[in-house]
């Protein structure tokens, strides 16, 4: 037997619980068998202290295993799944394999049962059907200030044409901004047309229905008129605190306007002073994503550390400057108590998104080790708030937010944790030594977070941001030491009114940083999009850097076999030849050149998400009204046209009256309107559309495959079917 790890008896007694004894004559074929198990065993022997970590990957992959799935399952089967585990745990306890296996389906059936039962608590009625000029009542609980728009969130509304029953929990209404904003926490009365939630553009896209169901959100529209403010008695408990920020974040974006006369650097300072984006115009917000400083947008870990971190070696130095206090109070733990609060108070103030909270529980667990006097870094706490996030929030999990921040925050922790020696020649090098340990720490920091997040960057945004380091070298130093610690200063002051000062400083480090975007956005190749990374591809990437962060062993370094293979899975994947809206108003056919040609000009959603997935931001020539189209395999006239490539034929129809001559002579015929009695193999008319939204169609050698969004989604209760 080969060498153990030296930790005493322990460890030897784990190992020979684990790995499985030779038989007296084994079979020649299982011997190898036998020794790559023991091998296997040795390693997971010697990672005994990294095992915990990944309880929030099984965990996180239960409640993935529940949205994955196509049809709503029985209210009974997480607790089944949970007692079944529990039960297989007590069984097998005197068997270490056994036991490690029923602990691991214990902590994915608890994923899963966590997952379906917030699906459950979240339930609320979801629009069926468009509703034209109807009167709505409800509390505006937030308010959105976006270019020549407002948009309210209304809560426990009431709809004229809608039952009590019927009427969903939240809506939101974009209103003209000719009117004046109605304050958080007051009760309106308006006319609005709504609509249900979008669903995604095409199969595999963003699904905003599911997003808006787990948000409380049952409909979408738009009001003509202003809307009218009603009498209603104030609203007390949480929710009093929830519109109380709200006002607050208005009031801040109103005195920043005031104070700082440029239009797009009063809404970035805006932005990260109380986290709304939504007044920042398109063309700054695309040159922060092509130079990848999008995040430096979007109020996350890097802004509560910051703040948190200021302001306890502030209150740490000044009660220091006390001797009375300094030797009889101990003044590291009250800093730490003030680095809690004000990250909380930080999240609240800028409306609480998922990374936000996701820092401050680490933030929280940071000063809570500081004031317990243990090691403050460790990866522990990332799985810790990977898990309490999770559950609080099991869907958002399938967001970017969410995964870009987690990818972030291991990326850095595990390369920590392998940079100590390099941390203590800096400590013991002097000032020179520090230095360039601060200088570089900052390189290998925008480095390793470039890195990181990449693949989640190609998955849900298909965009790659080549100049992303250098920005962040530029950007994140600012941010850090220049726009935060003013922020801090300023909130400090808004209360009193003299913040003006403070904001003003706090400018001149957002014209740097926007500066900064807009140079390298600017840059020839600042950004490449790629076509959709397929689901597969994206699991590997996630595994593969999982094994890489979690391991400490030399085979961690196997994880970057499926990191590479995943990040290659975008040149392999295979994009539609036709693409159909799940109101049939706008389609798009592969033209010769290899882009899309759209039915209609590219501005709307659905054409951008085509695009984008496609990994060709600029379409084809649009459809002629009549004549040819994309490289001659497209023809038009006043009815409608025929698409014809790989031997087959697609009729697209305009109007009714090409019915009789299309669907006889068409392998599949497409239309917005009623096409039951057509005679063509295959019809997508409006009540497939409507039953199964998007189509994309592959026209290849063997036939026609059909994918929609139904057919990847399959019915659950954020698509209206059970």
């Amino acid at each position: 037997m080969t060498d153990r790890s030296a930790d005493g008896g322990a460890g030897d007694e784990l190992d020979e619980a684990w790995e499985t004894p030779p038989a007296k004559s084994p079979p020649r074929l299982l011997g190898p068998l036998f020794r790559a198990w023991n091998w296997l065993v040795r390693q997971l022997a010697a990672e005994r202290e990294r095992w915990v970590l990944w309880i929030p990957v099984g965990f996180g992959f239960g409640a993935v295993l529940y949205f994955a799935l196509r049809s709503e399952p029985p209210a009974w089967a997480g607790l089944v799944a949970v007692g079944g585990a529990i039960l297989g745990f007590a069984l097998l306890r005197r068997w270490l394999p056994g036991l490690a296996v029923a602990l691991g389906l214990l902590v994915v059936a608890a994923g899963f049962l966590t997952a379906q039962g917030h699906a459950w608590r979240v339930a609320s009625p979801i629009l069926a059907r468009e509703i034209p000029s109807a009167v709505v009542t409800g509390r505006v609980m937030a308010v959105e200030r976006r270019p020549g728009a407002l948009r309210i969130t209304l809560r426990d509304p009431t709809v004229s044409r809608l039952k009590p029953e019927e009427t969903p929990a939240a809506l939101r209404i974009r209103l003209s901004d000719r009117y004046p904003p109605p304050p958080p926490g007051a009760l309106v009365r308006l006319r609005a047309t709504l609509s249900p939630p979008a669903p995604p553009a095409e199969p595999g896209a963003f699904d905003f229905q599911r997003r808006a169901y787990f948000m409380g959100l049952g409909a979408a529209g738009f009001s003509v008129g202003a809307a009218e403010v009603i009498e209603a008695p104030p609203l007390t408990g949480w929710a009093a605190v929830t519109v109380a920020f709200e006002r607050a974040r208005g009031h801040i974006a109103e005195r920043v306007a005031a104070t700082i006369s440029d239009p797009v650097e009063a809404s970035v300072t805006a932005a990260l002073l109380n986290g709304e984006q939504f007044a920042i115009p398109d063309a700054t917000m695309d040159a922060f994503r092509n130079s990848g400083l999008a995040h430096l947008l979007s109020i996350s870990g890097l802004h509560v550390g910051i703040a948190a971190g200021i302001l306890f070696y502030v209150v740490r130095a000044l009660l220091a400057a006390i001797p009375f206090i300094a030797l009889r109070w101990p003044i590291k733990k009250i800093a730490a108590l003030c680095g809690i609060l004000s990250a909380l108070a930080y999240t609240l103030l800028v409306g609480a998104p998922l990374p936000t909270v996701r820092s401050v529980l680490m933030t929280g667990l940071v000063m809570g080790a500081v004031l317990l006097d243990r090691d403050p870094l460790s990866m522990r706490l990332v799985a810790f708030a990977g898990i309490v996030t999770a559950a609080m929030d099991p869907e958002g999990m399938l967001g970017p937010s969410f995964q870009m921040s987690f990818a972030a925050v291991v990326a850095l922790i595990a390369a920590f944790e392998g940079g100590g020696p390099l941390a203590r020649w800096g400590r013991d090098a002097g000032w020179f030594g520090r230095s360039a340990l601060y200088v570089g720490g900052i390189v290998l920091t925008s480095v390793i977070a470039t890195l990181a997040t990449l693949p989640f960057s190609l998955f849900h945004f298909q965009q790659i941001a080549f100049y992303g380091v250098l920005s962040n070298m530029i950007a994140i130093p600012v941010t850090s030491f220049w726009v935060m610690p003013w922020s801090l200063i300023a909130y400090a002051l808004f209360p009193f009114g003299l913040e003006a000062p403070a904001v003003i400083a706090m400018n001149w480090g957002d014209r740097v940083v926007i500066w900064t975007a807009e140079f390298f956005g600017g840059l020839p190749w600042a950004s490449l999009t790629v076509p959709a990374m397929p689901a597969g591809g994206f699991a590997a990437v996630i595994l593969g850097g999982l094994w890489l962060c979690v391991w400490t062993r030399r085979w961690r370094w196997w994880g970057l076999a499926a990191v590479a293979a995943g990040l290659a899975t975008p040149a392999l994947v295979e994009r539609p030849d036709v693409l159909v809206s799940g109101d049939g108003r706008i389609a798009a056919v592969r033209a010769a050149s290899g882009r899309l040609s759209l039915s209609v000009k590219s501005e709307g959603r659905t054409a951008e998400t085509w695009l984008q997935r496609d990994g060709v931001p600029e379409p084809d020539e649009p459809w002629p009204r009549t004549g040819a189209g994309a490289g001659g395999e497209l023809t038009c006239d006043a009815l409608g046209c025929l698409y014809r490539r790989g031997g087959r034929t697609v009729a697209l129809l305009r109007l009714p009256d090409a019915l009789d001559e299309d669907c006889g002579g068409a392998d599949v015929v497409v239309a917005a309107f009623p096409a039951r009695a057509c005679r063509a193999p295959l019809v997508i008319d409006r009540w497939r559309l409507r039953r199964d939204g998007a189509h994309a169609l592959y026209l290849e050698a063997g036939g026609i495959r059909i994918e929609s969004v139904r057919d990847q989604r399959g019915d659950r209760p954020w698509t209206g079917r059970r």
